[in-house]
């Protein structure tokens, strides 16, 4: 367990393979010991819940990336990405911008796609049976997400294998620290994807009525807010954001739960005894392994965190890392947080974030994961580790890259 000293001295721009593989030691220490910390750079790291939940609410806390992200990623094709979606811009773009997004989100849009989560999952499962062994994240838990939003965004069948990589790549580059070679491929990804995506909506603009079942590009393409539509570069790195959000959540959702239930066999059972806490454990693995680990924002006044005894101000231009995982476990919030309990209640848990900027896609992407999950342990009652699993290595976004079983 990391000391206070360690704490202290911790720096989120120079962390390692330690980190990557378990970074809830140092977040316990941070939140112990300085839980509104300076980084070498001159950024903070907040890791109490309030503090988290105060920063991502308050309206003097800014979302846009056009200064920040600068000198990170220069004129690139990442810098128009990431600017460009809703997550990193703030009233009045973020609020015209995301009341065009919710065209994909509706309850009728949704209920279209439910039938077609169905589907997915009982064929991956038919497969997976049938080979005894596999491995959850390769051939289940991306494999849904990115059948649904290719789905949604009319991406045909043949480039759908690219898309996992696309998004790998692009959040990747967001991480504190990207060797020259992966910002490269991050920026070679959005330019790709984006030209694929350049065509389809050409396509869907002749013939706006040929989208299949769930399809929601024609909807994104003239949909109007106010007379006002999305422009071509709005609504190609939209798309872009869609994918990324919905695919990268929903993958590392599936696997970081079945990774949770088969290190705690006992709440594996509890599932298959009672499917009904399908809801609770999926809101708990969401809490214990948060597949969006670190948020980000930047203060536009002079504010206040920590603790009632020992306040920090931090002054009007301040970078803020939001530690959404740390917050997830702060014990001034949740009972025995180090452990699991699917039955967990209540459960403020804030995998999604809070606020203005709360994620989207977080209804489609909890269908997904209670369909996903609850078939999967009712489907195999003997699913048993066939490896060892690992996660990615990303510090801003946890998810495992292997988890192989047998059943």
């Amino acid at each position: 367990m990391p000391d206070r000293d360690s704490a202290l001295s911790f720096d989120l721009n120079t962390i390692g393979q330690d980190f990557l593989d378990d970074p809830f030691p140092v977040y316990r220490a941070l939140r112990e010991h300085d839980p509104v910390h300076r980084n070498p750079d001159g950024t903070w790291l907040l890791t109490r819940y309030d503090d988290v939940v105060q920063c991502f609410k308050h309206p003097a806390m800014s979302s846009d990336k056009k200064v920040d992200f600068k000198p990170k990623f220069g004129d690139g094709p990442l810098y128009t990405h990431h600017t460009t979606s809703l997550v990193f811009n703030d009233p009045p773009i973020h609020t015209r911008v995301r009341r065009l997004l919710a065209a994909a989100f509706t309850p009728r849009k949704i209920g279209e796609l439910e039938p077609l989560i169905d589907r997915v999952i009982d064929d991956l499962l038919d497969r997976m049976a049938a080979q005894g062994r596999f491995d959850v994240i390769r051939d289940y838990a991306l494999a849904l997400p990115t059948a649904i939003i290719s789905f949604m965004l009319g991406i045909p069948e043949e480039h759908r294998h690219r898309l996992h990589d696309f998004s790998t790549l692009i959040l990747g580059a967001l991480d504190p620290v990207v060797s020259p070679e992966k910002m490269q491929a991050g920026h070679d990804a959005v330019e790709e994807f984006g030209a694929m995506l350049e065509e389809l909506i050409a396509d869907r603009r002749l013939e706006p009525a040929s989208g299949g079942q769930g399809e929601v590009l024609a909807a994104l393409i003239f949909g109007e807010v106010d007379g006002e539509r999305l422009s071509l570069v709005e609504l190609v790195q939209n798309c872009i954001f869609l994918l990324n959000a919905g695919h990268e959540t929903t993958a590392n959702l599936v696997g970081n739960c079945i990774d949770m239930l088969l290190d705690n066999p006992g709440e594996m059972q509890r599932l298959r005894d009672d499917p009904d806490l399908i809801s609770s454990a999926v809101e708990e693995a969401l809490r214990y392994q948060s597949p969006l680990q670190i948020g980000n924002r930047k203060a536009m006044q002079e504010m206040e965190f920590g603790p009632e005894d020992r306040r920090i101000a931090l002054p009007a231009g301040t970078f803020i890392h939001c530690g959404v995982a740390a917050a997830n476990r702060d014990p001034e919030i949740f009972d025995d947080p180090e452990n699991v309990d699917i039955g967990r209640n209540p459960n403020p848990q804030i995998a999604f974030g809070t606020g203005k900027h709360v994620c989207m896609g977080n209804t489609l992407g909890r269908i997904e994961g209670r369909v996903a999950i609850g078939k999967l342990v009712a489907r195999f009652p003997n699913l048993r580790r066939d490896g060892p699993s690992r996660f990615h290595g990303r510090a801003r976004f946890r998810g495992l890259s292997t988890l192989p079983v047998a059943v």
